[in-house]
């Protein structure tokens, strides 16, 4: 089980892989030999590590020992390799990508700090005029009609506006955020605002199709979600990876502005008009 569980934590980026000597024996390596790993990884993350991956493992346990279920016994080895990541403050993910959340930070008022967080970029092709498609986004309060994450998006100001979207295991978060670069018909740029729960920063750009099929809406989102390089592996297990997120609102986006309505959860359509509401 040991055995198991470390190779669960080298595949989700938790742990060391283990080196090998020429003659195929396992040893440590420098880092493990010479007092064990640096603390990478925030007081805060490593409670989150420690209680979430707690929590998974028993599931997995559950489900391994009832069901015998595959399913079960890999929540219950990336849940032990969790608790390992809190209970050690190492996370091998963080080392390669140069990033040490145990420093302390402030958390500055302009999306995400260089370093840190993931990016995600979609694309999609819709037969509807740059201007149009604009104008239906430039009005953030749409936005919750085709992002199926999000729960409610209210303007507060020209430039400002409060977000409220759904994570994982049926909680929210919320930031507000505001609108930093704007080109009317081509850019919308916004970004979070201190005290956010997830930092993030995204745009979106309308491009007129140069084989004269409609417009190219491009989306850049870069996020920084809670316990960081964690968050991610959650959301995955529970398929809320943001850029399956993106590349599915993109595709409602499209039904909704040209056939003015998008699909439900069962394949039928809404009966929303595109133009209700703005």
């Amino acid at each position: 089980m040991a055995e198991s569980m470390r190779l669960a934590g080298e595949a989700a980026g938790l742990v060391s892989p283990a080196e090998e000597t020429e003659g195929g024996n396992k040893v440590q390596s420098a880092e493990q030999s010479t007092g064990g790993h640096p603390v990478n990884v925030s007081e805060m993350e490593r409670w989150a590590s420690s209680i979430g991956g707690g929590a998974l493992a028993v599931y997995g346990i559950s489900r391994l020992l009832t069901n015998r279920s595959l399913g079960g016994a890999v929540l219950a080895l990336v849940g032990g390799a969790l608790v390992y990541r809190g209970a050690s403050g190492h996370c091998e993910m963080y080392h390669a990508l140069g990033i040490d959340t145990a420093a302390g930070s402030d958390n500055p008022n302009v999306s995400v700090r260089g370093g840190r967080g993931f990016k995600v970029e979609k694309s999609v092709t819709i037969n509807k005029s740059p201007a149009e498609l604009y104008s239906f986004w430039r009005n953030f309060e749409n936005l919750p009609r085709f992002m199926n994450h999000l729960e409610s998006v209210q303007v507060t100001g020209d430039n400002r506006s409060h977000w409220v979207a759904k994570a994982p295991a049926g909680s929210t978060v919320a930031w507000d955020a505001e609108i930093y670069n704007e080109k009317e018909n081509e850019l919308i740029a916004w970004r979070s605002l201190e005290g956010a729960d997830v930092d993030n920063a995204g745009s979106v750009r309308f491009e007129s199709d140069p084989n004269g099929r409609g417009t190219i809406v491009r989306v850049t989102l870069k996020y920084d979600p809670p316990g960081g390089t964690l968050g991610k592996l959650v959301a995955k297990l529970f398929g809320e990876a943001p850029d399956q997120q993106v590349e599915e609102d993109l595709r409602r986006f499209k039904q909704l502005m040209e056939a003015g309505e998008t699909p439900t959860t069962e394949g039928q359509p809404s009966g929303r008009s595109a133009t209700a509401g703005k």
